[in-house]
């Protein structure tokens, strides 16, 4: 597998009643096909994996999978706090035609780092195709070392990570310990083109769901070893980087989609629609980058 590049982790599109909006999604796929998105992330955490049933989530996949058209590469979200339903789901993926799948490390139960090294050996043996590590510890309390990432490289089908601690110093150690081949993606904006500067593979974006081709071109530059055309690109960014985070995400961002009339206003329970002061200046942020009319 060789996916590089701009990788957005897309938003599921949602009714206001909070069913999914097939149609805003199959548009949505051919518009980062348009705009230059290398690959695209289905049902991650920034689309709603956590409150999407298993229908629901091998649906948005598939369809996901069927927009594509294999235009794009497709990585589909799989990862569980439980290995049993991961392997479910990682199987219903590869059934469905997913390029790779993306498995966030279990989260609420806090295993030790032996219990991460067993679950996604656990889930690569059962499940023949390439599989992604995400480490992202400030949302599941629990935060896969370095030594641990680098047995876990070991595991033919295991072919990369999503490191999105936004820490450089844990990039470059993942970079120089782990093998050539192994596939290091930023999971972090902000820090996401001084990663790919260090040598990382690509970004697996929030921002690229309102940026893609700004993203894609940043990201191009910055594996290209542009640093300063990759850091001009970034600096425009910078701010929705920031502001996407204003509140959880999805939140912001589906927000933001919806004020640029790409998507519907639903959102589900537990995560509400992002309050009037967040509006505010993240209505300010989208105009000044030009995804909103100033008024």
């Amino acid at each position: 597998m060789d996916i590089r590049g701009s990788i957005v982790a897309l938003v599921t599109p949602m009714h206001a009643d909070g069913s999914v909006d097939w149609e805003r999604l199959r548009k949505l796929v051919d518009w980062h096909v348009a705009q230059g998105t290398d690959a695209i992330v289905a049902v991650g955490t920034t689309g709603e994996s956590a409150t999407l049933g298993f229908e629901e989530h091998d649906l948005v996949i598939r369809e996901i999978i069927s927009a594509a058209g294999g235009r794009i590469p497709i990585i589909a979200g799989t990862g569980a706090n439980s290995t049993e339903e991961a392997i479910r789901l990682t199987r219903d993926a590869q059934r469905a035609g997913a390029d790779a799948c993306l498995l966030v490390t279990p989260y609420y139960n806090k295993p030790t780092q032996e219990g991460l090294y067993q679950h996604y050996l656990a889930i690569a043996r059962e499940v023949d195709i390439p599989q992604i590590l995400y480490n992202v510890p400030g949302r599941t309390a629990c935060d896969m070392l370095p030594e641990t990432v680098v047995r876990l490289s070991k595991v033919p089908n295991i072919v990369g990570i999503k490191e999105a601690t936004g820490n450089l110093e844990r990039a470059r150690e993942l970079l120089e310990r782990c093998d050539d081949g192994f596939m290091v993606y930023s999971g972090d904006d902000a820090t996401a083109i001084e990663f790919i500067l260090l040598g990382g593979q690509g970004n697996i974006s929030v921002t690229a769901n309102v940026m893609p081709g700004q993203m894609a071109k940043a990201c191009a530059a910055a594996l290209s070893g542009d640093a300063d055309g990759a850091r001009a690109l970034d600096a425009d960014m910078s701010a929705l980087h920031r502001d996407l985070f204003i509140e959880s995400n999805p939140i912001p961002v589906k927000w933001a989609l919806y004020e640029m009339g790409l998507i519907d206003r639903g959102i589900r329970l537990p995560l509400t629609p992002l309050s009037a002061p967040a509006q505010d200046r993240l209505r300010q942020t989208l105009r000044e980058a030009g995804l909103l009319e100033v008024q």
